[in-house]
């Protein structure tokens, strides 16, 4: 039973995070999301689409967003502290974390606990959720601003798209879905989708990153159209922290080398 493995695996600190870079337009590693595992005893790692929504049911989300958020700002300070360049995290919110009242106190804590600079903490929620409750989204979005960390909209363009809220809300970046990079060279509408949203967060300040891209192809397709930043398969599936330390320390290595 799913539900209940759940709350043995909270108890017994069987989760564990895997990283995924976040890459410059010129290749350079500037940060990382976050993506939370369930290391099972016996059905080994297990991957989020299989626990997630029983996480949801049960109510343990908000736990695990939590520890997801106080473990994601220690590891990238503990690279910091072994010499590695500073990076930025990102990690999800779910909606009961998010609408819940205990987020402030937890990034709050995560941030003077691990040391890091709240400059370098990024939270990210999709529109559905931000759009929820617009009036509670801005001033918690606004709080959490004040504190110093960055807000984005994972999964943009695929909810409500309001675009009153991006007005209305302190975001710093927006993350294009990975369904509209996926057939960006086959399918012109995707084209004309993706510029409209590089160019409408241009205007309002904000950067923009692709998720999901796996081809070359899609990388120069996103360069042409002045997207800020990308991630997917093309550069590296997500890790756990050993290899993503490697694979940072290679980044750094070749960047003085060149």
């Amino acid at each position: 039973d799913v539900e209940a493995g759940l709350w043995i695996a909270l108890e017994q600190r069987q989760f564990v995070l895997h990283y995924q870079p976040q890459v410059a337009a010129d290749g350079a590693v500037l940060g990382v999301e976050a993506l939370v595992r369930w290391h099972h005893p016996v059905r080994g790692l297990v991957p989020p689409g299989v626990f997630l929504n029983a996480a949801i049911d049960t109510g343990l989300i908000r736990s695990m967003d939590e520890w997801v958020l106080r473990e994601a700002c220690r590891q990238v300070k503990a690279w910091e502290k072994a010499g590695l360049p500073a990076i930025s995290i990102s990690a999800n919110v779910s909606n009961s974390l998010f609408h819940g009242r205990t987020l402030p106190t937890t990034v709050a804590d995560a941030l003077r606990d691990s040391g890091l600079n709240p400059a370098q903490l990024e939270l990210e929620l999709t529109e559905s959720i931000a759009m929820r409750d617009v009036e509670a989204s801005v001033t918690m979005l606004e709080g959490l601003r004040t504190m110093g960390v960055r807000l984005s909209i994972d999964d943009f363009g695929t909810g409500y798209s309001s675009l009153s809220y991006l007005q209305r809300f302190p975001l710093s970046r927006l993350k294009i879905d990975q369904s509209f990079v996926r057939d960006l060279l086959t399918n012109e509408n995707n084209v004309k989708i993706t510029r409209a949203i590089i160019a409408m967060a241009h205007s309002l300040n904000l950067s923009v990153l692709a998720e999901g891209v796996e081809t070359e192809g899609q990388l120069a397709k996103l360069r042409e159209e002045g997207c800020d930043e990308v991630q997917g398969y093309l550069f590296s599936r997500p890790v756990c922290a050993e290899d993503f330390e490697k694979l940072l320390k290679g980044d750094a290595d070749a960047r003085t080398a060149a």
